[in-house]
């Protein structure tokens, strides 16, 4: 095992965290001077007492935004640090994806716009709705980011992209209800797709993916119970995308280059808890013919609190099982058709025992 590449992952980690962690008290400031706070207005789904500040969600997008401008800049300079100099023999194949890498910041700037304006004017479901899909289309034909599922038809994959996206950015909207909560899940996912990506020797992936974990844990610092700033709706918005982005960025999706006989498996293992909530939620709240875009309390984090944990010990215990579901990407990964079969069978079966306690206390 090269030593130095573990080395330069986790100092784009540490770079992520540092940055999140310095830029997220002045984002604190900015929200309370401009007035973007979160005022609980007797909100089913609100539990916090007090104002928070809402730009959470900008102080993530800025310190992935700053540190890999930085990153190029080195490169383009042919200017790099000792730790950075592994990049060297890499430097042709960054100033190649460069462009690409540039469509798809500015498309993560867009989802993050569009959870700041909502989180200001509270925006329209399909008005929502309809600024994802733009976003999704900007990904796909200009960041060239597309699903293939292995079928010979452009227009499946294309739409099943979409639909991707728009899932995930609604998923960890819907996921973030709790301090903590969706940021904490999204880190150990981002750790995971690096993870992978080190295994596929996706050099890129694995840099952007640690850069985006770092950012997020710095901000999980401020985010923890109690929280005293929130991500808000241009937060999910924003690591809805990244999360998006990471999974299809794999080539684990390319039978040719995937280690895995069942490459599909590997971003739904490890995104696999708030996927869940969200059609657990939405079946929930059409049972009680409720729009599923209002929120409430059924969400799995809300399920555990009404069992008699505190709402922090309720976060851990989701944070514990995305991260015991998402740890099975790798006996996927590596493993045999058997192998794939057992594991796929515990992470339902796990996720069987906490649907049976969500429909058995999910409100009338």
């Amino acid at each position: 095992m090269n030593y130095d590449w573990l080395y330069l992952y986790c100092f784009i980690f540490a770079c992520g965290l540092t940055s999140a962690l310095a830029l997220t008290p002045v984002f604190q400031l900015l929200a309370v001077k401009f007035d973007f706070m979160d005022r609980p207005r007797g909100e089913a789904h609100k539990a916090h007492g007090k104002a928070t500040p809402l730009l959470g969600g900008a102080a993530v997008f800025t310190s992935i935004a700053l540190c890999l401008g930085f990153g190029f800049l080195m490169i383009y300079l042919r200017k790099f640090p000792h730790i950075t100099g592994l990049l060297t023999e890499h430097a042709a194949g960054a100033l190649h994806i460069a462009p690409r890498m540039w469509i798809l910041l500015f498309c993560a700037f867009l989802a993050m716009l569009l959870g700041l304006v909502d989180d200001r004017y509270a925006l329209k479901a399909h008005t929502k709705f309809l600024g994802q899909f733009m976003i999704a289309v900007i990904a796909v034909f200009c960041g060239k980011v597309q699903l293939s599922l292995f079928c010979p038809i452009p227009a499946i994959g294309i739409a099943a992209t979409i639909f991707w996206y728009m899932l995930m950015m609604n998923a960890i909207n819907f996921f973030d209800n709790m301090d903590g909560l969706a940021i904490g899940t999204i880190t150990i996912a981002m750790v995971l797709f690096a993870v992978v990506a080190i295994l596929n020797g996706q050099v890129f992936v694995a840099l952007l993916a640690a850069l985006t974990a770092g950012s997020c844990a710095g901000f999980w610092f401020y985010n923890h119970h109690p929280a005293t700033i929130f991500m808000g709706d241009s937060g999910s918005h924003l690591l809805g995308f990244m999360a998006a982005t990471m999974s299809l960025l794999l080539s684990c999706f390319r039978l040719d280059q995937s280690l895995s006989r069942f490459p599909i498996l590997i971003p739904l293992f490890i995104l696999a808890v708030p996927i869940f909530d969200t059609l657990m939620v939405v079946l929930i709240r059409t049972r009680n013919r409720k729009p599923f875009w209002i929120g409430d309390h059924n969400h799995i984090s809300h399920r555990f609190v009404k069992m008699g944990l505190s709402r922090k010990r309720a976060v851990d215990l989701v944070h514990l099982i995305a991260l015991a579901i998402g740890l099975g990407a790798f006996p996927v990964l590596w493993g045999s058709f058997q192998t794939a079969a057992i594991v796929v069978s515990q992470a339902f079966l796990l996720l069987a025992i906490v649907s049976i306690m969500q429909f058995s206390l999910a409100e009338k």
